[in-house]
């Protein structure tokens, strides 16, 4: 055979492992209102910048006649390319292609790809569309997602791994995206559970569909399971572009840095009217988040979750930071369950891969309640104490307001290792609000006056007078400086700009025991 004729022949099989399952089952995908396993990569890389790996893989199996159906690629398109001219590792599931199953040859396509990205310190993104573990291969199909499950324990903290749900993810294949940094789902069309729907109805006789079993807003509202949900694929995609701009390549790299642009004309004369006077009057922190950023501009993660604390990215005078701010338009901005386990699993990821913290407090402290202890928030309010203890990177809080009980140890507070803390005029530091301080300490006395609203308005004043402010942590040295909220984003910038070589490090151990 000339070369000419091999080079035919190349092309042709080329031709063929673009086609996936063919025509038809491609026309299905679209009717679906799903893109192809490379439409997407199309859109989620640099144009031109893809570069595939292992795309003559076929599977190896004999039985339930699958032996005469070997299709070029196996349901996954695998390789590398560049987001923002940066490397990136990436594999994207086509369910054109036996329901995109994992067989033995698939998981063994993604397992090459996760240890090249961490020989070579470079994310990973998987674009998941697939029905689950091939039945016909048994075992065999089980074993590949273990192989997959450990490399993403090993590689975690090590370099960023991101998931983006993209069809059905189902049993043991939703493990993989649960412990990987960052889950993507899509509204409609994304799916993810332990069983189905079916399964559900069969043991429990609860009736569920599977949007409402596991769909994007359930996941990402609900449980927790997904960081962000989107209404259609190529808007997911550019979300996943988005943060790359905020995260490093690898845990021995610092984040990249932005362009360093003002916020939005008027911004520092705004953080005055931020804070309202009535101390029990909410107010939208993403407020004061937006008026420090640069542009304005914050990469909000798990918004639909716990949304009395805010977690996400922004650049601050062009260094990126990860930003936890409690949030006194929800629940007044106290810590529970869920906000506490949330902030921890940011505060650890912006940790384990460099990424400076920027803390804006306002909490009254940890919500009350018997669903609250029952459920353990002594234990999951741990894990957020636990996550800021331990964090080595960069930290900086600025109290706008309540900085109350154990919930102002936690949030960052200068005994728990933060590097800077600063605190606006109108903060509130100490052991409880002057309410619930004045009912303690002054019981008898208010139930025996003649007036006891008055006298407890009195002593409310009055407690407020002493306690309810800055100047006693200050002259501790607890709180480095009360600043004009006005400096907030040149005192941020200046600190960023200071701590940027900061050495630190915890004792030498295997690795901490978080109260999981």
């Amino acid at each position: 055979m000339s070369m000419d004729e091999r080079l035919s022949e190349l092309q042709e099989l080329r031709e063929r492992a673009l086609m996936g399952g063919g025509e038809e089952r491609l026309r299905a995908q679209h009717d679906q209102g799903k893109l192809s396993a490379r439409e997407r990569l199309d859109l989620l890389l640099d144009e031109d910048s893809f570069v595939e790996l292992d795309r003559f893989v076929t599977h190896r199996s004999t039985d339930f006649g699958l032996e005469d159906r070997k299709i070029l690629g196996d349901g996954v398109v695998t390789g590398y390319g560049t987001i923002h001219g940066r490397l990136v590792y990436v594999y994207s599931q086509d369910f054109t292609v036996f329901g995109g199953s994992l067989s033995e040859t698939h998981a063994e396509k993604i397992v090459k790809l996760q240890d090249m990205a961490v020989k070579n310190g470079a994310p990973i993104i998987g674009l998941n569309d697939s029905g689950g573990a091939r039945i016909q291969e048994g075992v065999v199909s089980l074993g590949g997602y273990a192989d997959i499950f450990l490399r993403n324990t090993l590689s975690s903290g090590v370099i960023p791994q991101i998931s983006v749900i993209l069809g059905p993810c189902a049993g043991g294949a939703v493990y993989s995206p649960a412990i990987t940094d960052f889950v993507y789902m899509v509204r409609g069309t994304s799916f993810m559970f332990v069983t189905g729907p079916h399964v559900v109805k069969t043991v429990t006789h609860e009736d569920i569909d599977m949007e409402g079993l596991g769909g994007a807003d359930v996941h990402a509202g609900t449980s927790g399971v997904a960081h962000f949900a989107h209404d259609s694929e190529p808007e997911s995609l550019e979300a996943v572009r988005e943060l790359f701009q905020f995260i490093p390549q690898n845990n021995a790299e610092g984040p990249p840095e932005g362009g360093g642009e003002e916020p939005p004309e008027g911004s520092a004369d705004a953080l005055l009217k931020q804070v309202p006077d009535n101390p029990n009057k909410p107010y939208d922190m993403r407020g004061v988040i937006g008026a420090v950023a640069d542009g304005g501009r914050f990469y909000e993660v798990h918004r639909d979750y716990a949304g009395n604390l805010l977690v996400g990215f922004a650049h601050i005078g062009g260094h990126a930071v990860g930003v936890v701010a409690n949030q006194p338009a929800v629940l007044a901005g106290v810590l529970d369950i869920d906000a506490s386990v949330k902030g921890a699993r940011f505060v650890r990821f912006c940790d384990a891969f460099n990424i400076p913290l920027v803390v804006f407090e306002d909490v009254p402290g940890f919500l009350p309640g018997v669903g609250q202890e029952h459920g353990g928030i002594i234990r999951h309010g741990a894990k957020l104490l636990f996550a800021f203890a331990e964090a080595t990177v960069p930290k900086i809080t600025v109290i706008t307001r309540k900085a109350y009980g154990g919930a102002y140890d936690v949030m960052n507070s200068k005994h728990i290792r933060g590097d800077l803390n600063f605190a606006w005029p109108s903060a509130e530091i100490a052991v409880m609000g002057p309410k619930g301080a004045v009912e303690v300490l002054f019981r008898r006395e208010l139930a025996d006056a003649d007036d006891p609203e008055a006298a407890t308005e009195a002593r409310i004043e009055e407690y407020r007078e002493k306690f309810a402010h800055p100047y006693i942590a200050a002259a501790r040295g607890y709180v480095d400086d009360v600043i004009d909220p006005r400096e907030t984003r040149d005192r941020l910038v200046s600190g960023l700009d200071m701590l940027r070589n900061k050495r630190d490090r915890n004792p030498p151990s295997k690795h901490g025991n978080i109260p999981l």
